[in-house]
C-alpha cells in the first residue's frame, strides 16, 4: 500500500504525523542520509528564503520558518558557497526564486560541492523558464523531470546521484527540478537508498610522476603555480614542502591565495592582471612551470602567447577538460592534486637554487610592489594593512568584486587557506556580505571580516538585516570611493577619462542604513582616533559596519592593459598611455 512518505519518515522517528499534507519528504529523507539535516548544524546545510514551495517542505519535516534564511531570495546561494565550503561539506539550496531574481549564471556558479533543488510548479506556460536548459552551461550536470523522471521514486536514486557527481573531481553544482505534482506523490519506498559518495580521482601514473620529478630536477628557473584546486582538494600542506624541498618560487592565483603564506620566502603572490611587477617578471623569466589545480585563465596570463614564453609546462588538474586547453604542457597529469603533490614529493630531490632565488630577490628589490600610503587609514593599503594587524590568522576575509578585492589580495597577508573567500572567474558584486554571513554560520568562533565597496554593498545592503538578525560575528569595512571604482579606473586609462555611469552623484549615508539595520557603525572619517576606533571596532562581537571614505582617483596597480603581455603592466598612472601602447 502506498503511504505518505512523511508518515513513514515520522514512524521511522517514533512520532506519527496527522497532517494528510503530502510534500517534499522524499527528497528531505534522501537529503537526511547525506547529511543534510535539521538541528544545530543547520546553518551549514541548507539555506533558501521561505515561501510556498519551500515551506512545503521545511517548514513541515524540520519544523523550522527559516529564521536564518537570508532576506533577499537570490542571494542564499552565496551563503551556500561559503557555509559548506568553510567545512568542505556538501550543502543544498532551494533555487526556485534565487535562479528567477538573479538570472541563471549568477544564481548557480559557485566552486563548492552543492545541490540545487528546484521546487516549484511543472507548467506549460512558456513564460516559465525552462530550468535546466538554460542553466546547462553553468552547473556540472542536471536532472529534468520528464519521462521516466517525473516520478518522487526517482529522488530516491537521483539524489545519491547528484551527490556524487557534485562531490566528484573538481566540485561543482547539481541542478535538480523537482515539480510540485512530484513533491506530492505518494510511493513505496522498500529500503532507502546509499549516501552518494565522490568517486575516487584517477591516480596518476607512476612514470608520469617519475618523469615531473625529472623535469624538476633538471630545471634551473622554476615556479610553481597554484590555483584553488590546492585549497579544494586539501594540498597546501605539501604544496608548501615541495616547494621548500625543490626551493621553488611560487605564484598563486586570486582562488589560491593563503595556500603558501604571503610572508614566506619563497611567495611571490599573485600573479597576472595585478600582480607585483617582479612577480611577473619572475615568470617571464622562468624555465619551467609547475601548475597545480589552476586553468590558465586570462586574468592570470594576460597575452596567452606572451605568458612564460621560455618555460615547460607540467599541469596537474583533477579535470581532464582543463588540460591542454589554453597552454600545451610538456606534462599533464588528470588527477587529484594532493595525490599528486604526496607521491610526487619524495621523487624530488633536495635543492637550494641559490643562482635562480638570487635573481628572484633581485627583481624583487629592483621591481617592488608599491603601496603608497600603506600609514595612512586614509589610503587603501592602510586601511588594509591596519585592519589586518588586528586580527589573527583564525580570521576569515571575504571581498565583494572591484578595486577594493584587488587591493586586499595585494596588501593583507593570508597565511593559511579557507581564510580567504572572493568571487573569481565571474566576478559577482554583491557576492562578500552573503558569503561572509554564510562563512561566519559555519565557523562561529572565527571573525569574519568583509571588504566591500559603495557599489557592490548596495547589491545586498538587505543582508544586513540578516546579519543583525543572526547576530553573525561578521564586519564589513566598507572602502567608499563614490563610484564604480574599477570601472572609473578603466575608463580613466583606457578611455581617455571620459567617464560614463561610473561615478555616483547621490550616495547614501552607509553608516545610518547600517544603524537603520541594528547594526553598529562607526565612521572613521569622523573618528578622532581612527586607529583606535577601529580596532576597538573589529573587537566588538556580532555584526558591524566600519565606513572609511577612499579618493575616487586612487588605482589599483599594477595592471596590465587589456590583451597584453604581463610584463607590459602600468605601474604608475603617469606612464599609461606609454606603457598600455607598448
Amino acid at each position: 500500500m502506498k503511504q505518505d512518505i512523511k508518515a513513514v519518515l515520522w514512524d521511522m522517528d517514533g512520532t506519527l504525523a496527522d497532517s494528510e499534507a503530502l510534500h517534499l519528504s522524499t527528497l528531505v529523507a534522501v537529503l537526511n542520509q547525506h547529511g543534510i539535516e535539521a538541528g544545530d548544524d543547520l546553518h551549514a546545510s541548507i539555506f533558501g528564503k521561505t515561501g510556498r514551495e519551500v515551506h512545503t517542505y521545511c517548514c513541515e519535516r524540520f519544523g523550522i520558518d527559516f529564521d536564518y534564511g537570508p532576506w533577499s531570495m537570490a542571494r542564499a546561494r552565496h551563503f551556500l558557497s561559503e557555509a559548506p565550503n568553510m567545512q568542505a561539506r556538501p550543502g543544498a539550496l532551494d533555487v526556485y526564486h534565487a535562479v528567477r531574481a538573479t538570472g541563471t549564471r549568477q544564481a548557480i556558479v559557485s566552486n563548492s560541492s552543492r545541490m540545487l533543488l528546484e521546487a516549484g510548479l511543472r507548467a506549460l506556460d512558456l513564460q516559465d523558464p525552462q530550468l535546466i536548459s538554460i542553466s546547462a552551461n553553468d552547473v556540472r550536470f542536471g536532472k529534468p523531470d520528464p519521462e521516466p523522471y517525473q516520478r518522487a521514486a526517482w529522488l530516491l536514486r537521483v539524489i545519491p546521484e547528484a551527490f556524487a557527481i557534485a562531490a566528484s573531481g573538481r566540485p561543482g553544482p547539481v541542478l535538480i527540478d523537482v515539480p510540485k505534482d512530484v513533491q506530492n506523490e505518494r510511493v513505496d519506498v522498500a529500503k532507502w537508498p546509499e549516501p552518494g559518495t565522490a568517486a575516487p580521482p584517477a591516480r596518476a601514473p607512476d612514470d608520469a610522476l617519475e618523469r615531473a620529478a625529472a623535469l624538476v630536477d633538471a630545471a634551473k628557473r622554476p615556479i610553481l603555480y597554484l590555483g584553488g584546486g590546492i585549497v579544494h582538494s586539501g594540498a597546501a600542506p605539501v604544496a608548501v614542502a615541495l616547494a621548500e624541498r625543490s626551493s621553488l618560487p611560487t605564484v598563486m592565483t586570486l582562488m589560491g591565495l593563503g595556500a603558501l603564506p604571503a610572508d614566506h620566502a619563497l611567495s611571490l603572490g599573485m600573479l597576472g592582471m595585478h600582480a607585483a611587477p617582479y612577480t611577473n617578471l619572475a615568470l617571464d623569466e622562468c624555465d619551467l612551470l609547475i601548475a597545480v589545480g589552476a586553468r590558465f585563465d586570462d586574468r592570470a596570463t594576460g597575452k596567452l602567447a606572451a605568458f612564460c614564453p621560455r618555460a615547460a609546462v607540467i599541469h596537474v588538474d583533477v579535470d581532464a577538460a582543463e588540460l591542454g586547453k589554453l597552454r600545451t604542457p610538456e606534462l599533464a597529469i588528470a588527477a587529484d592534486a594532493r595525490d599528486v603533490l604526496e607521491r610526487l614529493l619524495p621523487r624530488v630531490r633536495a635543492r637550494c637554487r641559490p643562482a635562480w632565488l638570487a635573481r628572484v630577490g633581485e627583481l624583487k628589490r629592483a621591481h617592488p610592489l608599491e603601496m603608497p600610503g600603506a600609514d595612512s587609514l586614509r589610503a587603501p593599503y592602510g586601511l588594509i594593512r591596519a585592519v589586518a594587524a588586528a586580527l589573527d590568522d583564525d580570521a576569515i576575509v571575504t571581498t565583494d568584486v572591484g578595486q577594493h578585492q584587488m587591493w586586499v589580495a595585494q596588501a593583507f597577508p593570508l597565511r593559511r587557506p579557507r581564510a580567504w573567500i572572493t568571487s573569481g572567474g565571474l566576478g559577482t558584486m554583491g557576492f562578500g556580505l552573503p558569503a561572509a554571513i554564510g562563512a561566519a554560520l559555519a565557523e562561529p568562533e572565527r571573525t569574519v571580516v568583509c571588504f566591500s565597496g559603495d557599489g557592490s554593498i548596495l547589491m545586498n545592503l538587505q543582508e544586513l538585516a540578516t546579519a543583525a538578525e543572526e547576530g553573525v560575528n561578521v564586519k564589513i569595512v566598507l572602502m567608499n570611493n563614490r563610484s564604480l571604482g574599477l570601472v572609473y579606473q578603466q575608463q580613466t586609462l583606457f578611455y581617455g577619462r571620459r567617464t560614463f555611469a561610473s561615478e555616483y552623484r547621490k550616495m547614501p549615508d552607509f553608516v545610518a542604513l547600517a544603524r537603520a539595520f541594528h547594526l553598529d557603525a562607526v565612521d572613521l572619517d569622523r573618528a578622532r582616533e581612527p586607529a583606535r576606533t577601529l580596532r576597538a571596532a573589529l573587537r566588538q562581537p556580532g555584526p558591524g559596519l566600519i565606513h572609511a571614505s577612499i579618493d575616487t582617483a586612487e588605482q589599483v596597480l599594477p595592471m596590465v592593459p587589456p590583451g597584453a603581455a604581463n610584463t607590459a603592466m602600468i605601474v604608475r598612472e603617469r606612464n599609461a598611455a606609454r606603457e598600455s601602447s607598448a
